[in-house]
């Protein structure tokens, strides 16, 4: 699908920077479609290099602003009838780049193939110093596919990108999403075996642009992310995620994760364009405060991260600007108009933190998260301190934030983080602090987990809102039929139908927007 912006805002600068970009890529790694033979480490590159993961205005523009920023509320969104309507060249695409090169996901599908086929053909002597390349790829490619299950269910897997694995073309069958979690978790676990002795190499170095070659963290990442999917199968077959989580947490030496900020996997930019987020959230008026995250969980809560989240905003009177005098977000309640004609009343997304970061990174996994995932495995079933693990969470996130903000490339005025004393001030707030029934303290762990993912990691929200039912989010009706509220799953987009239409039957009847994914039974 060719993809035409209506929109236009700098155009030349825009294309100057994706241009710049590019470039460097090519400058500085291998080139897979420019050599005369296949290279495992520029398939490796070109698959890390995913706009889909960084904050890319495409990305959040067409994606996230629309889809799970409205699902999760983590994003404002202008009142319409069919806010809750997907949009099928959006969604298209988005299915496309996990599949194919080219797009702005990476096909982490399409490289993975090619770089097994690629490994396949290396003569014995070469493929030990080689097999880095193909679990770390491994890694990725299932955390991509992790997502696509999460959004949309079954999926083709197995067979999917045979072109690249064989050179045949094969119309690849819909593996039920149950069947793929399975893989993706074996496959973990084997990526993390593999990283326990593995040792890097100078090419794994020079083509990783996303942990420089980093070991250590490939299998902090590899056993995050198993950690990550059990936690969301736990209400379906909780013994056997009970049985796997409590033997990685209770074994840290075996099983290290990324649970310190230190080990935070980030994907960095490769452009100082710092308008990305600005254009693609005011062009559609995405960027006013969500107001559930701050007026019913931040404020009351007296949150720290308010101040690099959100700006006060305000209003030009007499050629001058004057900041609205406190935080407050526009009421959902308001119709498209209201919306326009009182958005600079109300607060609106940091512009250092957010709108206007070129440094802004692509988040893959957090210390905050994983503390966020043990608190709840420790409340649930033992083994370790649930309060701990959480307040640790809480710091991390207030950590989090306030270094995306004062690493920003904005020349805005930067805030000053918390002293210890004020962070433990806000751990201790009763709507924040550790107590009351198990029911109580897991709805805080997952609303404060729902608050960290905020809109950039808001396709793991949506699937841990639709888990968990928390926060307690309420929608305002759509008037479109059929529409009046969010999905719980996305519809396969028409490709699948067009041109894989006998595999597509076996599942069209699951192809409602109505339909649950496996775990999501709470």
């Amino acid at each position: 699908m060719k993809r035409i912006f209506i929109y236009i805002v700098s155009i030349t600068t825009a294309f100057t920077s994706l241009t710049a970009c590019k470039d460097e890529l090519e400058d500085n790694f291998y080139n897979p479609e420019e050599t005369t033979q296949a290279s495992i480490g520029g398939f490796f590159t070109e698959m890390l290099d995913n706009n889909r993961v960084r904050p890319s205005y495409w990305d959040v523009r067409t994606f996230i602003a629309m889809q799970p920023g409205v699902y999760t509320q983590s994003l404002s969104f202008q009142n319409s009838s069919t806010m809750y309507q997907q949009n099928p060249g959006y969604i298209q695409n988005r299915w496309d780049d996990f599949y194919r090169p080219g797009g702005d996901g990476g096909g982490a599908m399409a490289h993975y193939r090619a770089i097994e086929a690629a490994y396949a053909a290396l003569p014995e002597n070469e493929k030990a110093s080689a097999e880095v390349f193909v679990q770390a790829a491994k890694v990725v490619m299932l955390d991509e596919a992790s997502k696509m299950v999460d959004m949309w269910g079954d999926i083709p897997f197995s067979e999917a990108g045979s072109l690249n694995l064989t050179g045949a073309v094969t119309r690849p069958k819909f593996d039920s999403a149950e069947e793929v979690y399975s893989a993706i978790l074996t496959g973990l676990e084997e990526a993390s075996a593999f990283f326990a002795n593995a040792q890097s190499t100078a090419s794994f170095q020079k083509q990783d642009i996303l942990l420089s070659g980093n070991i250590d963290k490939w299998e902090r990442y590899a056993n995050s992310l198993r950690l990550r999917l059990l936690m969301r199968t736990s209400f379906v077959n909780e013994a056997a995620a009970r049985e796997e989580v409590t033997e990685m947490l209770g074994n840290p030496g075996q099983y290290p994760l990324v649970d310190e900020s230190q080990y935070n996997i980030l994907l960095a930019p490769l452009t100082n364009y710092i308008d990305n987020l600005n254009n693609a959230l005011t062009e559609i008026n995405s960027h006013s405060a969500p107001e559930y995250m701050l007026e019913n969980v931040l404020k009351p809560a007296n949150d720290p991260r308010i101040e690099v989240l959100f700006d006060k905003y305000g209003r030009n009177v007499s050629g001058t600007f004057q900041q609205n005098a406190e935080f407050r977000a526009m009421p959902m309640s308001f119709g498209a108009e209201e919306q326009t004609q009182r958005r600079e009343e109300y607060a609106i997304l940091d512009s250092a933190t957010f709108l206007f970061n070129g440094n802004l990174p692509g988040i893959v996994i957090t210390a905050a998260e994983v503390n966020f995932l043990k608190a709840e495995a420790f409340e649930r079933w033992g083994g370790g301190d649930p309060e701990q693990a959480y307040e640790t969470a809480l710091k991390q996130s207030v950590d989090f934030y306030y270094n995306l903000h004062n690493t920003s490339s904005s020349s805005r005025q930067k805030e000053t983080p918390p002293t210890s004393e004020e962070v433990n001030a806000f751990i201790e707030n009763p709507a924040v602090a550790y107590a009351g029934s198990q029911e109580e303290k897991l709805a805080k762990i997952w609303t404060q987990k729902w608050v960290h993912f905020g809109f950039l990691q808001s396709v793991q929200s949506w699937s841990e809102y639709r888990r968990t039912g928390y926060p307690q989010l309420t929608f305002v009706p759509a008037t479109l039929a059929g529409y009046e509220a969010p999905p719980t799953r996305l519809v396969y987009p028409s490709s699948e139908m067009a041109y894989n239409k006998e595999n597509y039957q076996a599942v069209q009847g699951k192809d409602v927007r109505t339909g649950k994914i496996f775990w999501d039974v709470r």
